[in-house]
């Protein structure tokens, strides 16, 4: 008999099984794939700051976290579908790391990726507008390069303005000769 009633408390759970997987999902649920997370810039250093902005969310606060960052970034927004804030990627960490989105009260898993790398990107050829430092020094010889006249220019210079000076003397005594 006990064996009986464990077949029948088996059979029973497999239909309650077959008939909740064909249930449709509560109208209040979330859809895991309206929601989308991005991180600026797209890699970051360890130690940087990265901007985090979620679309899809109803709400106008959440949060946002990952293995990668130092702490969850706390979002928010202004009655949109669009949350932001900022974050530090922690510190010894590379690879690449999901994002897990918390908003309107569910957590949304692998959602976003944001990408850690060694090395802090530098810029391959910065513009000359000053920066106040913000640029890497460039070796000494390359400096000399583009530093201006050197002293090959400045021989030059003076052999054309001692042409030009005997030119004028020439001229003027010329025109002093009486005729």
């Amino acid at each position: 008999m006990c064996i009986r009633l464990l077949a029948v408390r088996s059979a029973g759970a497999a239909v309650l099984a077959a008939v909740l997987a064909g249930t449709p999902a509560p109208a209040g649920a979330h859809d895991q794939d309206q929601v989308e997370a991005r991180v600026t810039p797209a890699s970051a250093a360890p130690g940087a700051r990265v901007e985090v902005r979620v679309t899809g969310c109803a709400g106008s606060t959440g949060a946002a976290g990952s293995g990668a960052f130092a702490k969850d970034a706390e979002l928010t927004g202004q009655g949109g579908r669009t949350l932001s804030g900022t974050t530090r990627v922690r510190e010894g960490v590379t690879s690449t790391y999901e994002i897990t989105v918390t908003c309107d009260g569910h957590p949304h898993q692998g959602v976003g990726t944001v990408r850690v790398t060694t090395a802090r990107p530098t810029p391959t050829a910065p513009v000359r507008a000053g920066g106040g430092g913000a640029v890497p020094l460039t070796p000494t010889a390359a400096v000399a390069d583009e530093a201006g006249p050197g002293t090959r220019h400045a021989v030059v210079g003076l052999v054309l303005a001692g042409a030009a000076a005997v030119a004028v003397a020439l001229r003027s005594v010329r025109r002093r000769r009486p005729e």
